[in-house]
């Protein structure tokens, strides 16, 4: 039988890194709880990245939630330059070279 810890460390990797939902547990549930949390990460990660938002419009979100789902979180900035790292290596953004700098707000907090 696993160990309260292997059980916990089972349940955050299925919440947040894609992995297999633990025995017992409704897997309805569990990508509900899933789904809420990649809101919440987007929703940080679109704080730090304004004028990304404001251009990639409700895109934004469900281009985030693609690349985010499977990924452990990193904190908002990590995650908000992975996610234009992403953006930029599949081509679905290039951000203007004059105006990079423009879109990292707090990036080193």
């Amino acid at each position: 039988m696993p160990t309260l810890a292997e059980r916990q460390s089972a349940l955050v990797s299925a919440l947040v890194s894609g992995g297999s939902p633990p025995p017992g547990f409704d897997v309805d549930r569990l990508k509900a709880a899933e789904n809420a949390l990649l809101g919440k990460r987007c929703g940080e990660v679109a704080r730090r990245l304004p004028q990304l938002r404001a251009h990639l419009g409700t895109q934004f979100d469900d281009a985030f939630v693609a690349w985010a789902r499977g990924r452990a979180p990193a904190g908002s900035s990590r995650d908000a330059t992975g996610f234009i790292a992403h953006l930029t290596d599949t081509g679905l953004w290039s951000p203007p070279r004059a105006r990079r700098r423009i879109l990292w707000r707090g990036r080193a907090k």
